[in-house]
């Protein structure tokens, strides 16, 4: 998990822990799960669960991560993309007021 502030928003990126490091690829797409922007700190599932209901900004990859985003009911299943059998979800949250 990394954490990081964007414009006044809280922005979090995870990934499951299995995935750092790879490279997948799809047709002419390469994505690259660094360490460096996936794994600030490891963390459990509870912290996790807790994080996506603060932030305001998600980046999201893996089925385990994704799958606890669809329970607390962040997105929708269609809202994700899979590339080379993986999960890719991205949240928005808009707050008015």
């Amino acid at each position: 998990m990394r954490s990081t502030p964007y414009q006044g928003s809280s922005m979090i990126n995870i990934c499951d822990l299995e995935l750092v490091g790879m490279h997948i690829e799809q047709d002419s797409l390469v994505i690259r799960l660094s360490k460096e922007y996936f794994q600030q700190e490891v963390i459990e599932d509870l912290e996790a669960q807790k994080l996506l209901m603060a932030c305001t900004i998600a980046n999201l990859v893996g089925h385990r991560i994704v799958g606890h985003a669809i329970r607390l009911k962040l997105a929708k299943q269609e809202s994700i993309k899979t590339i080379s059998g993986i999960p890719f979800l991205m949240i928005y949250k808009f707050r008015f007021g």
